[in-house]
C-alpha cells in the first residue's frame, strides 16, 4: 500500500529487538500539519512529554516521525528525556529541519532508559531507505507483542479530486479506553490546519481507540498522530460540514485499526462487540459497556465460547449504571436470550455457535432512554497469562 502524496517511510533494525526491524521513520517531504492525542496515564513517557511540547512549539508542524519498539522510555526521569531529545536532534539534523518538527514515539518495556545510541545509529539507514511504499516496513518495525501488522486506508473527495487517508497502528495488550499501549499514525494528502485536524481526530478517536478494551490497562505511551501534507491541493478544510467525506475517511481508518487491535489482543480468538442502548444517559450506557468489556468472568467465558449470559448481566448490574432489571434485554447475534429481565427459551447449541464466532455481537437494552455506548473487547485466555507472566524474561 502506497502512502498518500507527500509522505515517505522506512523501517530498519537498530538492535533494540533481536533479529527484526525496530525503528520506523515517517517523513513529510515538505512538512505537514499535525494533530495528536496522548495517553491520560499520569506516568507520561519521555517521548510523550517531548512530542507534546514540540507540537506546541512548532504550532502543529511536523517534518518527521521516529518510532522505536522494544523500549517505552517511560518512568525514566531526566535521563529518559535526554535520550528522547538526542533522537529528536539527530533526526532533525538528517532531515534538515528544526528539532521540534520531529515527533518521537516509543513502545516496549517500562522503566528502561532508551538506548538512544542504537536508534541514532540506525537513522542514516532509515533516511536512505525512505520510500513511498515504506508503509509495510513501518507497520512491522513498531510491533511488540502484536501477532501482525495493522494497516488501513480510506478515500474521500475534495475540490473535485480524490484524496486518501492511510493509517498504521500497533497494540495488543495494555489496551483500554482513554487510549492504550497503542501507537497509531495516520497520513493524508488533505489540505487542513492543525486545529481542524485535532477536531476531526478527537471525534474519530472517541468512536474507535477510546471505545476498545483488551485488558483494562492504559499505558504510559499511547499516541495517535494525524498528519496532513496538503498535496491534494484546493482550499484548506475548515469545517466538518464541508469536509464530511474526509471526516468519514479518518473515522473509518481509526475504526478499522481499532478493530484490528482488539482482534490481536494477546492470545485473543474472538471480538465481543458490545452495544448498550436505551440507557438513561450516555454515561450510564458507558458504565454498563465498560463493566462487560473488562469483566474477567465474561472474558474467560468468551475464551471458551461459553454463552454464559448470566455473567454479562451480573457485570451490568454492578457497573454503577442506573437502570431497571425488569426492563433489561440481552441479544447475542440474532438470538434473544433475555427479555424484560427474564430468560427466554433458546437453543444452547445455537447460542454456542454465536459465542464461538470470531465476532460476538451483544445488544444490551436497558430501557427506552437516549443513552447509547458501543465498545469492542475480546476474550481472555491462557495465552494472555503466559505471554504477560514472562514478558521481561
Amino acid at each position: 500500500m502506497k502512502l498518500p502524496k507527500g509522505f515517505t517511510a522506512s523501517g530498519v533494525e537498530a538492535g533494540l529487538k533481536k533479529g527484526r526491524p525496530d525503528v520506523a521513520l515517517i517523513v513529510a517531504e515538505e512538512g505537514a500539519s499535525a494533530a495528536a492525542l496522548f495517553t491520560r496515564n499520569l506516568f507520561l513517557a519521555a517521548p510523550v512529554v517531548l512530542s507534546k511540547a514540540s507540537l506546541k512549539k512548532s504550532r502543529g508542524r511536523v517534518r518527521g516521525v521516529v518510532v522505536n519498539a522494544g523500549c517505552a522510555n517511560a518512568v525514566t526521569g531526566a535521563e529518559g528525556m535526554a535520550a528522547a531529545s538526542r533522537v529528536q536532534e539527530a533526526a532533525s539534523g538528517l532531515l534538515g529541519c528544526r528539532p521540534e518538527e520531529v515527533f518521537v514515539a516509543s513502545t516496549g518495556v517500562i522503566g528502561v532508559v532508551l538506548p538512544d545510541e542504537l536508534v541514532r545509529g540506525a537513522l542514516p539507514g532509515a533516511v536512505a531507505g525512505l520510500s513511498a511504499s515504506g508503509l509495510e516496513a513501518v507497520s512491522r518495525a513498531i510491533l511488540t507483542t502484536d501477532v501482525g501488522p495493522k494497516v488501513a486506508e480510506a478515500s474521500f473527495a475534495w475540490n473535485g479530486r480524490k484524496g486518501r487517508v492511510v493509517g498504521v497502528a500497533k497494540g495488543a495488550g495494555m489496551i483500554h479506553p482513554n487510549m492504550a499501549t497503542m501507537l497509531a499514525f495516520l497520513m493524508t494528502d488533505a489540505p487542513a490546519s492543525p486545529p481542524f485536524l485535532r477536531e476531526v481526530l478527537a471525534g474519530a478517536t472517541e468512536e474507535s481507540f477510546n471505545a476498545i478494551s483488551v485488558d483494562g490497562d492504559t499505558s504510559t505511551n499511547d499516541t495517535v498522530l494525524l498528519l496532513a501534507s496538503g498535496q491534494l491541493g484546493g482550499p484548506a478544510m475548515t469545517s466538518r460540514a464541508e469536509a464530511q467525506g474526509f471526516v468519514r475517511a479518518v473515522t473509518k481508518v481509526c475504526r478499522d485499526l481499532a478493530w484490528m487491535i482488539v482482534r490481536d489482543g494477546e492470545g485473543a480468538a474472538r471480538v465481543m462487540e458490545i452495544d448498550v442502548r436505551g440507557a438513561r444517559s450516555a454515561r450510564d450506557a458507558k458504565l454498563a459497556a465498560h463493566a462487560v468489556a473488562t469483566s474477567p468472568l465474561v472474558k474467560t467465558a468468551l475464551a471458551g465460547g461459553d454463552p454464559n449470559w448470566g455473567r454479562i448481566l451480573a457485570a451490568v448490574g454492578r457497573s454503577g449504571a442506573r437502570f431497571s432489571p425488569s426492563r433489561t434485554s440481552l441479544t447475542a447475534g440474532c438470538l434473544k436470550l433475555v427479555e424484560r429481565g427474564m430468560p427466554l427459551p433458546y437453543s444452547e447449541r445455537a447460542a454456542a455457535r454465536i459465542f464461538l464466532g470470531e465476532r460476538v455481537p451483544l445488544l444490551i437494552s436497558l430501557g427506552s432512554g437516549p443513552g447509547r455506548a458501543k465498545l469492542l473487547s475480546c476474550d481472555l485466555g491462557h495465552a494472555y497469562v503466559t505471554l504477560n507472566a514472562d514478558y521481561r524474561s
